[in-house]
């Protein structure tokens, strides 16, 4: 004769065993499947409880909420971290060429100014960091805060609505845009510097993202005209940086916004860095020629 070591009571009247875990007997069950389960494979419900499986497989097959710009509704909040960053960096930037200069209203006589900002003959002759480091530089106190405003009311919306990804690719990439048209059609020996190039690519971004949400796009396009205006008569300010970044805004809020860059994310996300490379490109088929 065999002696049989304790375990779970058997015969008509026992207790199911967990579907997971077949040694726990258990009067629980899952609502959504109904097989037996252990209070440790069951998780809350809004009825019921339900295993881990089908928890997992609801969270496999649920769509996932994005934004109108293809992003994760998750990956967004309430605070505008990159346009934050950004103003911190380009006002960093500003003391520190004022200090360097020893004058706040006279920042450009900083060697760090010259060093990096935008002179298309510098980057054809290989300087090509410029195109990015001149978009964080300011002449004067004014400069700064006309742009920093606008980089404030602007991005703290366009961030929240893109996501933090897609709304840095944005600015980014509208600061190439610029700086690539100062270097296919500016002068080759004059210098530019400052971030309205990329402040005018969220115009024309947000000129976009408005139409995608079905919101008049009138007072935006309102903004935009009255800028470019101050563009042509303001003397000293780079026509072909703001154009620039403005165009280059627009194309790629459509890429993000339109077409498969909103049911397919990653699609979009493609057809930005197209438009960097094309960008990139015409930037060293230019520099051949200087």
């Amino acid at each position: 004769m065999t002696a049989s070591g304790p375990g779970p009571a058997a015969g008509p009247d026992a207790a199911p065993s967990c579907a997971r875990h077949p040694d726990r007997p258990t009067n629980l069950a899952c609502t959504r499947c109904g097989r037996p389960a252990c209070p440790d494979c069951l998780r809350p419900a809004p009825v019921g409880a339900h295993c881990v499986d089908c928890v997992a497989e609801a969270a496999r097959t649920t769509r996932t909420a994005r934004t109108v710009g293809g992003a994760p509704a998750r990956a967004t909040t309430a605070t505008p971290v990159v346009t934050i960053t950004l103003i911190a960096v380009n006002v960093a930037v500003f003391v520190l060429t004022a200090l360097s200069a020893g004058s706040a209203w006279n920042n450009v006589a900083s060697p760090w100014v010259r060093a990096t900002w935008l002179v298309p003959a510098d980057v054809a002759a290989g300087e090509w960091y410029r195109l990015v480091t001149a978009g964080f530089l300011h002449a004067g106190p004014l400069h700064i805060a006309f742009n920093m405003i606008a980089l404030w009311v602007l991005g703290r919306d366009l961030e929240l609505v893109l996501g933090r990804l897609r709304y840095g690719l944005l600015y980014g990439v509208s600061l190439l845009g610029a700086s690539t048209a100062v270097v296919l059609l500016g002068a080759p020996d004059r210098p530019v510097l400052g971030a309205s190039g990329a402040v005018f690519g969220l115009m024309g971004g947000l000129v976009i993202v408005l139409r995608r949400l079905r919101m008049s796009p009138g007072p935006a396009l309102a903004t935009i005209a009255i800028n470019v205006v101050l563009t042509f008569t303001i003397p000293g300010l780079s026509v072909l940086g703001h154009l620039g970044g403005l165009v280059t805004g627009l194309a790629v809020a459509a890429a993000l916004v339109h077409g498969p860059g909103r049911s397919r994310p990653a699609t979009g996300l493609l057809a930005v860095g197209g438009i960097a490379v094309v960008l990139v490109v015409l930037v060293a088929l230019r520099s051949l020629t200087l």
